[in-house]
């Protein structure tokens, strides 16, 4: 499915933002150190997690034609000190959705967290 219409990308888009809603729990978003699993199906090493993020539920802000927003996280606080790779985005049912890869998926002021630190994420647009 190399050419899809607009609208059913952006169907597929609402799909796996309803995803991110599914569970008693809120979705949230962990950053990694370390090397990034080949595939979703890879549990992640929890002993590299440097912060977790909770998004609100829902986590869907705004529906537009070329994009969904979701709505910022909170505020989490750093647990370990590195240098922040892959991110994982998990549902409220904590089945994976996504991995990100820091740089490329998704962009942090600093890459380097420090311990006791803080981070949080203002925007993250989903676009077909």
């Amino acid at each position: 499915m190399s050419k899809t219409s607009v609208n059913a990308r952006l169907a597929m888009i609402q799909a796996f933002a309803n995803f991110m809603d599914n569970g008693s729990q809120s979705a949230t978003v962990i950053f990694y150190e370390g090397a990034q699993p080949a595939d979703t199906s890879i549990a992640a090493d929890s002993n590299n997690a440097l912060v977790s993020l909770v998004f609100p539920e829902p986590c869907i802000k705004e529906t537009t034609a070329t994009y969904i927003e979701l709505h910022p996280t909170d505020t989490g606080n750093v647990i370990k000190a590195g240098t922040a790779a892959w991110a994982r985005i998990y549902n409220g049912a904590g089945e994976v959705a996504a991995d990100l890869t820091v740089g490329t998926d998704i962009s942090l002021a600093n890459t380097n967290l420090a311990l006791g630190g803080t981070l949080f994420i203002q925007s993250i647009k989903l676009r077909p």
